[in-house]
C-alpha cells in the first residue's frame, strides 16, 4: 500500500507470493514512486484496475501504463472522465494530470483472470455512478475504493453521489461476503467487513 498525493489516496500493488506478475489498483499520484516499487519488486504489471475515476485515484494511470505496458480496466460509465481528467478536477491547484484511453471497460459482474488471481468485479455505486469493488474470493479480500473505509464511508456530495445508493452497495458487500473479508480502502487504514458491520457508525442504518 502506498499513500500518495495531496488527499492521501491508497494505491495497492499486489501479487501472489513469489510471483513475478502483479496488479495495481487505483494509481492515484506520484507515478515515480509507484514505478520504483514495481521495479524493486522485479514484477511485470499485468493490469491496472480502477474502482472509479475521481482524479485522486487515476492521476498516475497514464504514466504507469505507458512505462509498464499494462492495460487499464475502468468502470464503463466513467471512462469518459479518464479520457479527459482535467475537465473533472473539482478544485483548483490539483493537477494537471494526463488523460488515458483505457483498453477495457467493466460494469460489474465480470470475472477477471489476471496475474494468477480470479477477481470478481462488483458494481458498488453511490460514491460515484460507475464505482466498482474488486473482490478476490480465495483471499477473502476486497479493494473497496471510496465505498467503505475504516470507521467511515465514501462521500456522496460529489457529482453522481447518492447516499441511499451507497448504503445499498455497502449492504451488498456485508450481506454477501464473509465477515472476515479484509478491506483495502481508497483512504485511511485497512479493516474488515466484520469490524465495520460491528462498529462503523455510518452503517447503523443497515440494521434497521
Amino acid at each position: 500500500m502506498f499513500t500518495v498525493g495531496p488527499v492521501a489516496e491508497n494505491t495497492y500493488i499486489f501479487r501472489r507470493d513469489g510471483s513475478d506478475r502483479a496488479l495495481i489498483v487505483d494509481p492515484g499520484d506520484e507515478a515515480d514512486k509507484l514505478l520504483d516499487a514495481i521495479r524493486a519488486l522485479g514484477v511485470k504489471l499485468d493490469g491496472i484496475l480502477l474502482t472509479h475515476t475521481h482524479f485522486d485515484h487515476v492521476g498516475a494511470v497514464a504514466p504507469v501504463a505507458k512505462a509498464t505496458g499494462a492495460e487499464v480496466w475502468v468502470p464503463e460509465i466513467e471512462k469518459f472522465v479518464l479520457d479527459d481528467i482535467n475537465s473533472f478536477v473539482p478544485w483548483p491547484d490539483f493537477g494537471p494530470f494526463e488523460s488515458y484511453d483505457a483498453e477495457h471497460t467493466i460494469k460489474g459482474g465480470e470475472k477477471l483472470e489476471l496475474a494468477d488471481f480470479e477477481i470478481d468485479v462488483l458494481f458498488t455505486p453511490g460514491h460515484s455512478p460507475g464505482h466498482v469493488t474488486f473482490s478476490i474470493p480465495d483471499e477473502q479480500a476486497i479493494f473497496s475504493g471510496d465505498v467503505l473505509f475504516e470507521g467511515s464511508v465514501g462521500r456522496t456530495d460529489l457529482p453522481g453521489g447518492d447516499w441511499g445508493t451507497l448504503l445499498e452497495s455497502i449492504r451488498t458487500l456485508v450481506d454477501t461476503l464473509p465477515e472476515s473479508t479484509s478491506v483495502y480502502p481508497g483512504h485511511m487504514g485497512l479493516t474488515s467487513l466484520g469490524a465495520e458491520r460491528a462498529g462503523n457508525p455510518f452503517l447503523a442504518e443497515l440494521a434497521r
